[in-house]
């Protein structure tokens, strides 16, 4: 094992048992010194970012993986918008619940405590580096952080600037580090890491998490990869299928929760398809489509033949895959096979419709009439996120505070002995 991860590793799980018993108004103090850091030392990050968008840039990195790259002052405060907005949440750690009290008189319940010490592995997005630290932080988990390198310089000066901030107001030593040495096999050696680290979490592609999967010997959160549809029903509002389809794909086609495939109803295609390709056309959006889409749009640059490898795809890009269906099940039936359990869509105003979708589309998140873009945890108003997860257990969907703790027994007597 790498002498880096030892230290850092055993570090954390020193930190990892002061964080579990931190006041509520230490960890929020942390979370403001990192807010307001954010907003005042932007020149030093920015220009750490430049050197990595250069370096990229150079190393050929595609639009969308320099889109992710990017800071800008903008993006800057709203880190910092969203690190208040986490400060300002309940501390879920120490809550008690699900209390009741056995024939015996026993009081048994269960009280929520911290994972302990998290390993998150990422890539391209250095504003990661923030979210999670501020999110373990409240939660009260130490973190040790492993970013990719084509943001390198980016999180090390974000990874500084959390650890300035932090230091000073009661937060211990290790409680986030950020793991400097750019060798992959150091990744592997985080993946083994028993001794130190409760849970891994991935965030980056499918290369990533399949790797994770294959080489952990720690529990590992999968998610992030987003096959996301949204299917337009026969019994839609056509105007508001296409601003929810034109959002969906278009206000940031770089992310995992962008529309990647659109699945419209035979009845309704005719006249939604050529309002929707309007739309996206302004955009600059390329519709791949099957023969039934093709004869309704007819030829275009920006329409083609969709090929077999189109459905099931995550573009990241403005590129649509686009399906004319017979029916709500056929939609459903292509969603499950094409779909990555991420976010998938109806637009409908059918009441029956929208119901069936909900209970028997399998996916983490399901909208009835809104955008997939939603699928974010500053929007479900969880702060931020530390992943967004498409697995079943331990948690679903954008995790926050709450899915960054566990629980323990706890169970109260006056004395019972067992029989």
């Amino acid at each position: 094992m790498y002498a880096e991860l030892r230290e850092k590793g055993e570090k954390a799980r020193q930190a990892a048992r002061k964080l579990a018993f931190l006041s509520t108004a230490v960890k929020d103090a942390a979370l403001e010194a990192i807010a307001t850091g954010l907003e005042t030392q932007q020149e030093e990050i920015l220009a750490a970012n430049e050197q990595d968008l250069a370096d990229g840039r150079a190393a050929g990195l595609s639009e969308a993986m320099l889109d992710r790259l990017l800071l800008t002052p903008e993006r800057l405060n709203g880190m910092a918008s969203d690190v208040r907005r986490v400060a300002a949440l309940p501390d879920p750690v120490g809550e008690v619940f699900e209390m009741r009290t056995l024939p015996n008189g026993l009081q048994v319940g269960k009280k929520r405590v911290p994972i302990g010490v998290l390993g998150v592995i990422y890539e391209s997005r250095p504003n990661v580096t923030v979210d999670i630290a501020v999110l373990a932080l409240k939660s009260g988990n130490a973190v040790i952080l492993r970013g990719g390198k084509e943001a390198r310089r980016s999180n090390q000066a974000l990874a500084r600037l959390v650890v300035d901030a932090i230091t000073g107001v009661g937060v211990p030593e290790g409680a986030v580090q950020l793991i400097e040495t750019p060798d992959r096999e150091l990744v592997r050696d985080m993946l083994r890491a028993n001794e130190y680290i409760d849970l891994i979490i991935p965030r980056g592609g499918a290369g990533l998490h399949h790797f994770a999967i294959e080489n952990a010997t720690i529990p590992v959160v999968t998610g992030g990869i987003g096959v996301c549809h949204t299917y337009v029903d026969r019994a839609a509002d056509l105007q508001k299928a296409v601003e929810i389809a034109y959002n969906a794909k278009v206000q940031r086609p770089t992310v995992c929760n962008a529309l990647d495939t659109l699945l419209v109803h035979r009845d309704v295609a005719p006249k939604f398809l050529p309002m929707i390709a309007q739309r996206w056309r302004e955009a600059g959006v390329e519709m791949r489509c099957d023969p039934f889409a093709l004869e309704i749009l007819g030829s275009a640059p920006d329409v083609k033949p969709a090929t077999d490898e189109d459905f099931g795809r995550e573009w990241l890009s403005l590129v649509a895959s686009v399906k004319v269906v017979n029916n709500l099940d056929e939609a459903m039936d292509h969603i499950y096979r094409y779909g990555s359990g991420h976010s998938e869509a109806i637009v409908t105003e059918d009441y029956g419709a929208a119901m069936r979708f909900l209970n028997e589309v399998d996916a983490a998140v399901v909208f009835v009439n809104a955008s997939t873009r939603f699928t974010d945890g500053g929007q479900f108003g969880l702060g931020a996120e530390v992943a967004i997860s498409t697995q079943r257990l331990h948690a679903r969907g954008p995790m926050g505070l709450k899915e960054l703790t566990t629980y323990k027994w706890i169970v109260f007597g006056t004395g019972q002995v067992r029989e």
